[in-house]
């Protein structure tokens, strides 16, 4: 019988998904909740887990298709479904090219011996997912689905990290869930053993539902359960080295030249869908790497040779940090001898040709609904942009001195940043202006009451703007931890939905990548957005204590405004401006850095 593969619902906001790998092919074999495929949102990438244990018989969508949520993406058969028999002929008339009709005989056995297996399999699987009911008994902590949001009401199980029999320490990530806004992992509350679970992956829950139960000791069904598919296993790997049409995977490939040493290789199959972090590194050596199509890019862009790292992932997946860690130790021995012989010619500054070159892409969601509100915003707005010189030198030295007291004291580093946004929301205050919203049909502008301040930041999936609230009542040592901890969380997706919204004034730091001055687009909603630009060293007029007007080196940066002109009028942007320049300028900031 066989089970069709559809695509789950990721999100209450997601309708579709990219097929971006498939992680096994026409033919093999796959357990239940092994991963089966990649597939990319706007919002994340994840992997689609089969729902059965089976024969992979048909592929209903090619990579880089994109498919609505509901759709058929593959069927998993018994082995003697329509896949298993496409496959035959081909693998009949492989033996009769090569004249060994020895091979033909058992191939009629093999599907025999997979339905066996598949059957035991999912009648185990069940017993053991119906004994687990009880197996909590009341006596375990429940763990509920949380608020992850004040708009949020509801949350899809993605995928469980850990199964029941499972042990699971405090704040341990237990499952992933999805919701329109974020996609985070839930920890486990308890210490423990997981004794229940009470909701299915791709299942939407309601916020507070009961997602498993974590108790004391050993599951009593994970133990029973999970010796007897390992004992039926035995006598099994003699038939399944035989089909022809499975030399996908290293371990089919050992086991074609004899028929003895396959229950080695048959043997260590099994554990693979029961811990993922081995799974994981497996598959780099063959050449499969458990790796999103962000990841892979950015490791052909480095050179990264990725079967080399160990990812620090959930179930070993190999992450950004573990590709930019990876790039930084292999640059490292090679940036020694340049230092040791001056002598030797420089090598030029060009930069790596990118894989991207001469291919063509979709665009992916995120890109969509960034292109729709930056064209509706300057459809809607009447933008331009103002910009004033700042010396930064005070403000430099003041670093120096206090950011290693400072990241020993607060946890944060003490950047440019911190400074640019307390001397703007200083600003704001006396001129609400440019901390309003406008609302033409109605007639009205809202003058608003607080500080809430977007942080732009770069990640893999592109732009996101995540918000300080009520950043007017924070001191710098306060807006650095927060900048900090908001810009961590978002580059490792782990950003609540509550935190992305609500900004009434936003900043970005182009400078970061080499920009001098830039004129950004003022989100929909807002009235004004503020960049900074890099800061350089250049030879400036400065006047002395006297009066005096001499030439010095001064470190310089770029602070531009960008505003609607419906509300804001140039003077205004000037005004604004001028105050944070002043500021910046004189880096009264002493107190505020513990000096």
């Amino acid at each position: 019988m066989s089970e069709n593969v559809q695509l789950p619902a990721l999100g209450e906001s997601v309708t579709e998904g990219t097929v971006t790998r498939w992680l096994k092919s026409v033919g093999d074999s796959v357990e239940v909740d092994e991963p089966l495929l990649e597939v990319s949102t706007d919002k994340v990438d994840t992997e689609i887990p089969s729902p059965v244990a089976g024969v992979l018989e048909k592929i209903l969508a090619d990579e880089d298709e994109t498919v609505e949520v509901g759709a058929t993406l593959a069927v998993i058969g018994d082995g003697s479904g329509g896949g298993s028999d496409d496959d035959a002929p081909a693998a009949e008339s492989a033996p009769a090219a090569e004249s060994a009709p020895a091979e033909e005989s058992p191939e009629p056995e093999a599907p025999q011996a997979e339905e066996k297996p598949a059957e035991d399999e999912a009648a185990s699987s069940a017993e053991s997912a119906g004994s687990s009911a009880p197996s909590g008994g009341g006596e375990g902590t429940e763990v509920t689905l949380p608020a992850l949001g004040e708009s949020v009401t509801e949350g899809t199980v993605t995928r469980w990290l850990k199964e029941v029999g499972d042990e699971i320490a405090v704040d341990e990530p237990l499952l992933e869930v999805s919701t329109d806004k974020v996609d985070t992992e839930v920890p486990s509350p308890v210490a423990g053993t997981v004794q229940e679970i009470r909701v299915s992956e791709d299942e939407t829950v309601e916020v507070g539902a009961v997602l498993a139960i974590v108790g004391s000791g050993a599951a009593p069904a994970a133990q029973e359960s999970a010796p007897e598919p390992k004992s039926e296993e035995k006598p099994e790997p003699e038939k399944k080295p035989e089909p022809a049409p499975e030399p996908k995977s290293e371990g089919k490939a050992e086991e074609k030249p004899a028929a003895s040493p396959a229950p080695a290789p048959a043997a260590e199959k099994k554990p693979e869908p029961k811990a993922e972090a081995p799974a994981a590194q497996e598959k780099p050596a063959g050449g499969r790497s458990y790796l999103t199509p962000l990841v892979r890019k950015l490791a052909a862009e480095k050179g990264v040779d990725v079967s080399a790292i160990e990812g620090t992932g959930v179930g070993g997946r190999i992450r950004k940090e573990d590709v930019l860690a990876a790039a930084e130790k292999a640059a490292a021995p090679a940036e020694a001898p340049a230092a040791s012989a001056p002598s030797a010619p420089k090598k030029p500054s060009i930069p790596e040709v990118s894989p991207l070159r001469g291919t063509t892409e979709k665009m992916s969601r995120l890109r969509k609904v960034v292109a729709e509100r930056m064209h509706e915003a300057l459809q809607t707005q009447a933008q331009l942009t103002t910009a004033v010189e700042v010396d930064v030198t005070k403000v430099s030295k003041l670093r120096q001195r206090a950011k290693a007291d400072f990241k020993a004291r607060e946890g944060a580093n003490l950047t440019f940043l911190p400074f640019y946004t307390q001397a703007a929301v200083e600003a704001l205050k006396a001129f609400p202006k440019v901390n309003a919203s406008i609302d033409t049909d109605k007639g009205e502008i809202t003058y608003h009451s607080s500080e809430n301040v977007g942080i732009a930041v770069d990640t893999e999936r592109g732009l996101v703007v995540p918000v300080i609230k009520n950043a007017g009542d924070l001191n710098l040592a306060g807006i650095a931890r927060q900048i900090g901890d908001l810009a961590t969380r978002t580059r490792d997706n782990k950003i609540g939905p509550d935190d992305l919204s609500g900004a009434t004034f936003t900043i970005t730091n182009t400078g970061s990548g080499g920009a001098v001055w830039d004129t950004p687009i003022v989100p929909v909603g807002q009235v004004a957005i503020l960049g900074t630009g890099t800061i350089t060293k250049k030879p400036v007029v400065v006047t002395g204590p006297d009066g005096e007007e001499t030439i010095a080196i001064r470190q310089m940066a770029m602070l531009f405004l960008s505003y609607d002109h419906r509300l804001v009028d140039g003077a205004d942007a000037a005004r604004f401006l001028t105050a944070v320049k002043k500021r910046i300028e004189e880096a009264a900031f002493e107190a505020e850095v513990g000096l």
